[in-house]
């Protein structure tokens, strides 16, 4: 479980990806204190387990049904990736509830820079659109995001100057693939009150 604030940014070291199964080191700096293999790590919002931890990097080894079903399968050396290590109980929740299981992958339809802060236009698909409302919360590559104005096939988010510099949205460009993750609570209602 994670908040979606954004810990670090980090870098893929080394990628390999075959058709079923991939293995991916990301170079981390400090977010590895305190790390243990086994454990889960928030990578553009995809929770990733830890299989080897050196002074520097992690390394995952990634399903390929992960890959297809995320932005992961498009990384290549030198991307850039937000992270985020696991909630604990002793930890302030500054976001929103984010379990790190992509529901969809959307594409930035338009970026809006205005005079302090952005405006991203992503689309969706009404596989998500069912959970999405305006001033509700929605993960985009991990980070816990208001959702500031919504249509049937987009939604859009509004993004201070704080988040552009410390998560990876800053350097997004229209076409991008980001991986959206809608909010658990509102998942869970509409399986309690569907027929």
């Amino acid at each position: 479980m994670f908040t979606g604030i954004v810990q670090a940014i980090g870098e893929v070291r080394k990628i390999d990806f075959s058709e079923d199964f991939g293995v991916l080191e990301i170079a981390v700096g400090n977010v590895v204190v305190g790390l243990s293999v086994g454990d889960s790590v928030s990578v553009n919002g995809v929770c990733l387990t830890a299989s080897n931890i050196t002074d520097e990097s992690v390394t995952f080894e990634v399903m390929g049904i992960t890959l297809s079903k995320t932005n992961l399968g498009t990384l290549t050396r030198g991307s850039k990736v937000n992270l985020e290590l696991p909630l604990t109980l002793q930890d302030f929740v500054g976001g929103h509830l984010v379990q790190g299981h992509v529901d969809e992958v959307g594409t930035i339809l338009d970026i809006e820079q205005l005079e302090n802060w952005k405006r991203m236009r992503i689309s969706t698909t009404a596989q998500i659109q069912k959970f999405v409302v305006a001033r509700g919360s929605i993960a985009v590559d991990g980070v816990s995001l208001t959702v500031s104005d919504v249509d049937a096939a987009w939604l859009e988010v509004s993004l201070i100057p704080t988040t552009l510099e410390h998560t990876i949205l800053g350097t997004k460009v229209v076409g991008d693939k980001v991986n959206l993750e809608s909010d658990i609570i509102a998942r869970h209602v509409e399986k309690l009150v569907k027929p």
